[in-house]
């Protein structure tokens, strides 16, 4: 078994983990018990994932894919995000305005 990569947390270990498994590759993730032991501190470095030798070059190509598709669903959530709040603010604005008028037309 190789090392072939290191996760931020033990979550990220196992979606990794995951993906490998449905791409038919066994993997181990590891580092459980060891991340339980610093207590509250921000834990790095313990979670691993492990596949067998003859894996490594098809684990390796498949956690790339992982990777870039991570740094780019990141643009994609921020730009929904900023269109979202545009749309917001937007509606919020002609709320006020319509009240505005009610209440101007009333008096």
């Amino acid at each position: 078994m190789k090392l072939i990569y290191r996760a931020s947390d033990i979550n990220e270990a196992n979606i990794v983990a995951g993906m490998l498994h449905a791409h038919g590759i066994d993997a181990h993730v590891g580092g459980y018990y060891l991340q339980g032991g610093v207590g509250d501190l921000a834990a790095f470095n313990f979670a691993n994932v492990h596949v067998p030798d003859e894996d490594v070059a098809q684990a390796r190509l498949l956690i790339a894919q992982y990777e870039d598709d991570s740094d780019n669903s990141d643009d994609t959530f921020t730009e929904k995000s900023n269109s979202h709040f545009v749309v917001s603010v937007i509606l919020f604005a002609l709320i006020l305005i319509v009240i505005t008028i009610i209440v101007y037309s009333v008096s």
